[in-house]
């Protein structure tokens, strides 16, 4: 697969200009799974369940290649929505609902050890993520382990106090600032 930019991880993307909100922030370091939306190639939405990360400026993601239909769409149509909703997969106390709306790039330029960057992040989630990368792991499952990041800059998130979607959401836009 050909990247979508031959730039670095974080080389020529904007940045919010105000912090992700401290309840978001937990919400995106408990949860186990949230809900990527991306618009397919018929102009439909799509979501499918993946692993969120916060790295302090992007909700980052990883997709296998064998699940590829996402990140080609992610390429012809950006525009993304992460949703925080499920109480189960995402065990943040106290429990609070978000959706995050963004601009999404896939970084595959190095499918093989890219990804390999977020798994600070996804051990501290998931410990048992380390026994499934083991080489005769990666032999058994070598296209699981061919893997694209998926990058999201956020612009504007709603989040709802006590997860309570009956009520009007907090919502706070992000302004892109020069990278």
């Amino acid at each position: 697969m050909s990247g979508s930019s031959g730039l670095g991880y974080h080389e020529g993307v904007t940045g919010p200009a105000a912090a992700m909100p401290e309840a978001v922030v937990d919400l995106l370091n408990s949860a186990l799974v949230a809900e990527l939306t991306v618009i397919d190639r018929h102009g439909g939405l799509r979501t499918d369940p993946l692993i969120p990360f916060w790295d302090g400026r992007h909700v980052l993601m990883t997709s296998s290649i064998l699940f590829s239909r996402k990140l080609e769409d992610i390429k012809r149509n950006p525009r993304v929505s992460v949703s925080l909703s499920d109480p189960v997969g995402i065990p943040a106390r106290p429990f609070s609902r978000a959706t995050i709306q963004g601009d999404a790039r896939v970084i595959d330029e190095d499918l093989h050890r890219g990804w390999m960057r977020l798994l600070p992040l996804w051990e501290a989630k998931e410990p048992v993520i380390k026994k499934f990368i083991t080489p005769l792991q990666k032999l058994g499952l070598p296209l699981f382990w061919e893997r694209a990041v998926i990058e999201i800059t956020p612009r504007r998130v709603y989040w709802w106090a006590g997860g309570d979607t009956t009520r009007d959401p907090e919502v706070h836009a992000f302004q892109p600032v020069a990278g």
